[in-house]
This record gives C-alpha cells, sequence and structure tokens, in this order.
C-alpha cells in the first residue's frame, strides 16, 4: 500500500477506522470504503447556468480517484454520502465515458448512494443500492449530521476546511471532524468547496472538544480545533 493510502487511525463510537490522503474513510474490519459529496457534474452545471466558467472535468478527476481508492483498499462496499450528483439533471448531462466509469466500479462492488440535499433522484438501476441513511453495525452513515447525541454517526454535507497558518503562511485544507462519537468527512469532489471547521454551522455539533483530522498529499494530521483559526467560506 503506498504512503497515500495509509491514512491516519482513530477511533469513532469504539470503531477503528482509516483517514485517509485521498479525503476518504476506510472502516478496515467491514471492508467498506465511505466518501461524501462528489458534487458530480458541478463543472457543467456552471456551464449550463453562466454563471461561472468552470472547466467540465471534474467528474472524469472524482471517478479517477474514485477509481484509484477502489483498486487500492478493494473494499466490499462503497457508500457514497449524498450530495453525489451536483444537482437533479446532473445524471442527464453525464458523458458517456463517465457513464460507463461509473457502471464499471459498480459492477466492481457494491455501490450504497445516500440521498443528499442537491440530489433527492435515485441513480439510474444498476448502479447500487439507494438509501435515505443506512444503519451498520455501530455506526450509521448519513448525508447531514443530526443536532444533539449521535453516536457513532458518520456524514458529510458539510465540506469542513482547516484554516492554519504553518511558518506563517495561511493554508487551507480538507479535514475530517471528530470528537469520537461522530464524525464529519471532508468533500470528496474535485470541485466541491469548503466551510471553515470553526463556522458555527460546524461548531455547535461538537459542544465539547473536538479534532480536525488535515488531509495532506501523503498523510493525515490530527489537530484539535484550538489549533486552526477562522477563515472566510471557501468556494
Amino acid at each position: 500500500m503506498t504512503p497515500a493510502m495509509k491514512g491516519l487511525e482513530f477511533t469513532c463510537a469504539s470503531e477503528t477506522l482509516l483517514a485517509l490522503p485521498m479525503g476518504a474513510l476506510y472502516w478496515p474490519t467491514e471492508r467498506l470504503l465511505a466518501v461524501a459529496d462528489l458534487h458530480l457534474e458541478k463543472g457543467s452545471s456552471y456551464a449550463v447556468n453562466a454563471r461561472k466558467l468552470l472547466p467540465r472535468h471534474d467528474t472524469r478527476q472524482t471517478l479517477s480517484a474514485l477509481a484509484t481508492l477502489i483498486d487500492a483498499m478493494q473494499p466490499l462496499t462503497v457508500v457514497c454520502l449524498g450530495d453525489s450528483f451536483h444537482d437533479r439533471d446532473a445524471i442527464a448531462r453525464l458523458p458517456e465515458e463517465e457513464r460507463a466509469e461509473i457502471q464499471r466500479l459498480a459492477a466492481r462492488v457494491r455501490f450504497v448512494w445516500i440521498a443528499g440535499n442537491h440530489d433527492p433522484a435515485p441513480p439510474p438501476a444498476g448502479w447500487g443500492d439507494v438509501a435515505e441513511e443506512i444503519d451498520h453495525g455501530p455506526l450509521v452513515f448519513r448525508h447531514e449530521a443530526h443536532f444533539g447525541p449521535a453516536d457513532g454517526e458518520i456524514s458529510g454535507h458539510y465540506h469542513p476546511v482547516a484554516a492554519l497558518t504553518v511558518r506563517g503562511r495561511g493554508l487551507r485544507r480538507r479535514c475530517f471532524l471528530t470528537d469520537g462519537r461522530r464524525l464529519i468527512l471532508p468533500a470528496f469532489g474535485a470541485y466541491a468547496g469548503g466551510l471553515n471547521a470553526l463556522d458555527p454551522a460546524i461548531a455547535q455539533l461538537f459542544p465539547d472538544d473536538y479534532d480536525a483530522l488535515v488531509v495532506g498529499r501523503d498523510a493525515v494530521r490530527r489537530l484539535s480545533w484550538r489549533q486552526l483559526r477562522p477563515d472566510a467560506t471557501l468556494g
């Protein structure tokens, strides 16, 4: 396994998990890979709406990264934690090559597509199972965290980003957020953007201490929320 796939080991609801540098979660005992907020076809959405010109290669980049993870980790199940498609019409805009790649991946491993606020319409038949949320042993996988106690909750939605000062330079990095009871994943999509990990919308979900598992190129580093700094919303 390459260094970029080794990840950082931590516990949530007493389960041993791996936060991978590519921004995905791996549950070794269940051979389960989870990714959040792919936002496939975000680039084409902007092109259609003429709000912003972005290269229309985000879906290809995101699927390539996902395929790399599947090759490396060999999971039995891939859980996509909602907002996998940027909008209700995103599937219709998928180029044939990207559509075929999703079908190829879904033929290799079981996919579970959790419904998000951007993509309430289910993907086509043959691409995997669809659910509002799934309970898997001590963990529950859903798109958006529920306010209040939620032992074993795994979610996405917020696209958390850690703002840091390193050697006098301001840096922004995707991050996982956890207090050992719940976990919020970073966005996996190439154009997903992010929300500061100290934003009140996120901080209210962690009434006590919480940590940021900050994603680097080849490693994940664990930092207390106290080591982060406020910053503007990204993307």
